[in-house]
């Protein structure tokens, strides 16, 4: 069963409640690329009247997660996932709806094939740049993945 905008959502909904209310919704999704957008509001802004960097935080990591439960589901194996590290630059206020692109869906399979492969957990880094409606990057973050086999 492939994974869908629809399904994701409606995921994020019960078991992210908080990533929902604030309006992250995943757009489209392949297995080497998502899109999530979120819309700045009243719900998710800061202090300076742009959205909070959390709420841009989690639709950049629904943007790498996302694939990365699809692929998971995929293999047909009992993987675990998990953020180790991550950073973030900001390089514009976020108003308006951003929109989060993640195009490293490839380094997923390699690492679930490593780590299905040699039983070893694996590592790597997955990019999710954020843009407002005229294309102008607001945001950049990068979060370290770990995938393992459960036992």
């Amino acid at each position: 069963m492939m994974l869908t905008p629809g399904k994701l959502n409606a995921f994020t909904m019960f078991k992210l409640p908080s990533a929902w209310l604030c309006g992250v919704r995943v757009r489209a999704i392949s297995n080497t690329s998502c899109t999530v957008s979120v819309k700045h509001r009243w719900m998710n802004q800061n202090p300076f009247n742009s959205m909070f960097w959390a709420v841009q935080g989690m639709a950049a990591e629904l943007a790498t997660g996302a694939m990365m439960i699809g692929q998971i589901k995929d293999s047909g194996k009992k993987i675990s996932m998990l953020v180790a590290n991550n950073n973030a630059s900001f390089t514009k206020k976020a108003t308006g709806r951003i929109t989060f692109v993640c195009n490293d869906g490839h380094l997923i399979k390699d690492a679930l094939d490593k780590t299905i492969a040699t039983g070893e957990g694996q590592t790597f880094w997955m990019k999710s740049i954020g843009t407002n409606k005229e294309g102008v990057v607001v945001s950049t973050f990068n979060f370290e993945w770990t995938v393992r086999l459960k036992k």
